[in-house]
């Protein structure tokens, strides 16, 4: 599920709509769950729902409107959850404005996963495990508690021992304002990191 209900205040604009590459960033962001989770990918939107769902329209991801999008993330996974194929082992969570994380990122979470299906495998980065994960079913209830803008974090560190961390520098960046968007486009965001 590609997470991408955001009003993105900070931005100013829907940045889910931003063009990297000559494809809107949320097209971008589905393209690459689906190189991992082929016909199996969701998007979940919310604010400004018909331009998002419109630059959908290419893709072979289902969209699913978030009505509760302005409560925050919390209800986006909850909607990711719910919405999720009944026979689901694993469900890969990802955001739609992190635009660094590649294909390749997406197939390493994937594959730490599939290496131990009943451990979370998260993204490591700026010295702690968060999104994206693959979260097994047995995690399912507690994704549904969260609440607000309550970080998935939360889940990960009541889960620390069951946890596989994958090295993921590229998801250290996310947009949340033009100047982030400029620190991506030039890379300048890759120089200044610790």
């Amino acid at each position: 599920a590609v997470l991408a209900a955001g009003p993105a205040t900070r931005f100013g604009s829907p940045k889910q709509l931003v063009r990297l590459g000559g494809a809107p960033l949320v097209h971008e962001m589905a393209a690459r769950a689906a190189a991992v989770a082929g016909q199996s990918v969701t998007v979940v939107i919310g604010a400004n729902a018909s331009e998002v769902a419109g630059a959908l329209r290419q893709t072979a991801a289902s969209v699913v409107l978030n009505r509760d999008w302005e409560e925050g993330l919390a209800s986006s996974i909850r909607t990711a959850v719910r919405t999720a194929p009944s026979r689901c082992d694993g469900l890969l969570l990802v955001l739609c404005d992190q635009p660094a994380v590649t294909v390749d990122d997406l197939r390493r979470l994937y594959v730490g996963w599939r290496r131990h299906p009943i451990l979370i495998a998260a993204a490591l980065y700026g010295g702690a495990p968060g999104l994206p994960a693959l979260f097994p079913s047995w995690t399912f209830s507690d994704l549904l508690q969260l609440r607000g803008d309550r970080d998935v974090r939360l889940v990960l560190r009541r889960n620390m021992d069951r946890l596989v961390r994958v090295p993921m520098p590229n998801a250290r960046l996310d947009l949340d304002s033009p100047e982030d968007l400029l620190q991506f486009e030039t890379g300048s965001w890759q120089r200044d990191a610790p």
